[in-house]
């Protein structure tokens, strides 16, 4: 006889009581008792227009569409919502329930914990120990099969294996709330921290606006200021200064060049390392154009030379150029200013006058600049001679002033972003966001970085890869066994973490990671499984995800 899934149901906290004067019939648990209290008559529970003697309960004959006559038989096992009605009559009055109304063989299981037994097992001539320690389902002896009773040795065992487990529950549940008022800490300082970049921006914008004025009115009064052109020294100056320009110009050049030749020969190095590498690590067996193609084009590169070591004597050489002016016997100063210009005399007529005079006539001149100016007649100082030093450092303050201003409203940006993201419940990944554990699985070590990434580390050597950044919290169906240690999902509704948009798979999608969570007192990776290419599913357990404690409430996040 094949035997169907074991599906039991574990009743506890029996409050149901029965009077001595009428017990349960076989196989009924107490939640049903209700329902076989009548002595002489019987109601299908689910078909109350089918009524029968007493007599006829658990005469291991279906008369019941729903099964509720043969609780302690497998008379009715075959009931489903798919099997035909049972009579036409029932057909035609539509009060037909093709579904079981009891959810199995009762087993008391005293000395351990009660629970229902699928009705295919009962008297099936096996012991079914794990769901009925008592041996009551083989009641009827099939095959001279007699089951003892074996449930105060399986509840000691229980017992102590539930112990263990509610020492680890009470662990992670602790390690949960540890981990919750952290989050609220880090929350708080979130908060703070927005209330205080508020402040610091808005005095940020007064120092701006200060700022602002004050350049306006040091580019005011620059306009107006006589502006004497830089000597040149005579021609010998004029090609002086040009030639150091020009000198200084070609060594920044050479300095720039030479440090991206030094970045790109070490890029070709790396490159053809892991070349090198992949060309001995392919598996030549794996039947995929792309890899030998690249395979091929490496070994005609490698075949014409790879990169060389650069010449020595060309790096001295380089090394002389760069050399400061002096270090090389170049003393500008010797050429530089020797020579006064002919317009620089006209600028000291000034000094040949009594001081009262020279006064009133630096005065007159400047008030007639100033009404040049204003009418158009002579362009500003500014754009005669470039912007004075005194305009310059007033810009590069409020250059820098601005720079910081947007610094502070960039931050205050990401912290309310951050107090908006999910966390989970109770914000309890906050507390965990940034620290990472980890997986060794072959050649290969797995690292998951709570709400930021998941990472593939090759251990001989090579580039780390990306599995996946994180996008959101979701929630997944599981129906998976757990170890004897408690490492597993179990069977239920489990939160996980999505992790998209990893490295781009080679001939594939982007990677991805599924991280499913179970309740756990050490953050753990258990197993990590590749469901389909580059796709792939971490089992973690953490005492994030374990539900608190009876009586304890959840902590209600506050919101700004």
């Amino acid at each position: 006889m094949m035997r169907a899934a074991a599906v039991f149901v574990f009743v506890s906290h029996i409050t149901f009581s029965i009077a001595a004067d009428s017990p349960r019939p076989r196989g009924v648990g107490p939640d049903f008792a209700k329902f076989y209290k009548d002595q002489t008559d019987f109601t299908c529970i689910s078909a109350p227009h089918v009524k029968l003697a007493i007599s006829r309960i658990n005469d291991d004959f279906c008369d019941c569409p729903d099964g509720s006559d043969e609780p302690g038989t497998s008379a009715c096992s075959h009931i489903s919502s798919l099997s035909p009605p049972s009579t036409p009559g029932d057909v035609s009055s539509g009060n037909v329930n093709a579904s079981l109304a009891l959810p199995g063989y009762y087993c008391k299981n005293k000395g351990h914990q009660p629970s229902y037994l699928p009705f295919t097992n009962v008297n099936d001539g096996v012991c079914d120990y794990e769901l009925c320690c008592d041996g009551s389902d083989e009641w009827a002896g099939v095959g001279k099969v007699k089951c003892e009773d074996k449930c105060k040795d399986i509840g000691a065992k229980w017992r102590k294996q539930d112990e263990i487990r509610q020492r680890a529950l009470s662990a992670a549940n602790k390690r949960r709330n540890e981990l919750v008022t952290e989050s609220a800490r880090l929350r708080r300082e979130v908060a703070d921290r927005i209330k205080s970049l508020g402040e610091e921006i808005k005095g940020a914008e007064l120092k701006v606006q200060g700022l602002e004025e004050d350049l306006a009115e040091i580019e005011r009064q620059e306009r107006t200021k006589v502006v004497k052109a830089e000597s040149t020294g005579g021609r010998l100056g004029v090609l002086t200064g040009l030639a150091k320009a020009r000198i200084e110009e070609l060594k920044v050049n050479l300095v720039a060049v030479r440090g991206e030749r030094d970045a790109g020969y070490e890029r070709v190095k790396k490159l053809e390392d892991i070349l090198a590498a992949f060309k001995e690590e392919y598996n030549p067996n794996f039947n995929d154009e792309g890899v030998k193609t690249a395979v091929r084009a490496w070994e005609d590169y490698a075949a014409a030379g790879r990169l060389g070591e650069p010449d020595t004597q060309i790096e001295q050489d380089l090394d002389e150029m760069t050399k400061s002016d002096e270090e090389n016997g170049l003393n500008w100063a010797e050429y530089e200013g020797q020579q006064e210009g002919d317009v620089d005399v006209l600028y000291k007529f000034e000094e040949y006058l009594p001081a009262g005079l020279r006064d009133w006539v630096d005065k007159k001149l400047r008030d007639l600049r100033v009404m040049l100016i204003e009418n158009g007649i002579i362009a500003p100082a500014s754009e005669q001679g470039g912007e004075s030093q005194a305009v310059k450092d007033a810009r590069e303050r409020l250059n820098l002033a601005n720079t910081e201003l947007n610094g502070q409203r960039t931050s205050l940006d990401q912290h309310k972003e951050d107090l908006e993201k999910d966390y989970g419940p109770d914000d309890v990944f906050r507390a965990l966001k940034g620290q990472c554990i980890s997986k060794d699985a072959g050649e290969y070590t797995y690292e998951l970085c709570w709400m930021e990434k998941t990472v593939q580390k090759k251990k001989r050597g090579g580039g780390d890869t990306n599995m996946g950044n994180f996008m959101r919290i979701e929630s997944i169906e599981v129906d998976e066994d757990v170890d004897q240690d408690g490492k597993g999902l179990g069977s239920g509704v489990r939160m996980a973490l999505k992790y998209e948009n990893g490295l781009q798979c080679w001939n594939g999608p982007q990677r991805s990671t599924t991280v499913v969570l179970a309740c756990a007192a050490e953050d753990e990776i258990w197993k990590i499984i590749e469901e389909e290419k580059c796709v792939y599913r971490m089992e973690v357990g953490t005492a994030a995800v374990c539900e608190p404690a009876p009586g304890e409430k959840r902590h209600v996040r506050d919101e700004l």
